[in-house]
């Protein structure tokens, strides 16, 4: 299968970190409150993938922010409140990416699906930091954060029906599927990513796109078909 273009740069934690230096005196207008509110969130990516979830404390976020404990309980009741606000804010990046590469003019269905698994894994590479709060560290930061964990879980799913629509517009003969399927799927994708995460680190994951969307094709369009697709003339 051949690599397609990537027309956009990920989001990553580290552009929006270089985008929040010191203030700057002069005649424009700096939103003083979206500065910090925006270290506060890098920061407690940051503080949980150094420590985990459960040893990182407010000392570390405002230390690693720069800002005064009392500047945090301005944007936020607790730990639990920061950590939420920065794992939706990398989720509604990430997702919009991928919607967008999912939507964009591309040759065929095939080629949409290999762009949005790339875009997937290459914004998770750039922003290691929350590659590990969104995988590996929210699963113990509570309740709330398993909710919103499910509800991204959702999307992902929804994502990829998206793609089994194109592909069976394509393909007629690729049979319906259940939703529970495309749940599935993305259940695979996340083991195979979190497992990478753990053993090689998140800068190295653009290296699962073959295998990525190996799982896709053979869980949404059967593994015979895949398996043809895969070898045709210019797959």
């Amino acid at each position: 299968m051949s690599t397609t273009q990537r027309s956009t740069e990920p989001f990553s934690f580290d552009s929006l970190r270089d985008g929040l230096g010191a203030l700057r005196p002069g005649p424009a207008v700096v939103d003083t409150a979206a500065v910090h509110r925006g270290r506060l969130i890098v920061a407690m990516v940051d503080a949980v993938a150094a420590r985990g979830y459960g040893a990182t404390t407010i000392a570390d976020v405002v230390a690693l922010a720069k800002v005064s404990r009392r500047t945090f309980y301005e944007y936020f009741a607790d730990k639990e409140e920061c950590f939420l606000a920065a794992y939706d804010a990398g989720v509604d990046a990430l997702l919009e990416a991928i919607d967008a590469a999912v939507k964009a003019p591309a040759p065929d269905w095939l080629s949409a699906t290999r762009r949005a698994v790339e875009v997937y894994l290459d914004t998770m590479a750039a922003s290691p930091a929350f590659a590990r709060a969104l995988l590996i560290e929210v699963l113990g930061a509570g309740p709330d954060a398993l909710a919103r964990r499910d509800v991204v879980q959702e999307r992902f799913a929804a994502q990829l029906a998206a793609i089994h629509r194109r592909a069976r517009a394509d393909i007629p003969g690729i049979p319906e599927l259940a939703p529970h399927t495309f749940r599935a799927a993305v259940g695979a994708v996340n083991e195979l990513v979190t497992a990478h995460v753990l053993e090689h680190g998140a800068e190295t994951l653009p290296e699962l796109a073959d295998a990525i969307v190996d799982v896709h094709l053979a869980l949404l369009v059967g593994r015979e078909l895949a398996q043809r697709i895969a070898t045709r003339p210019g797959g």
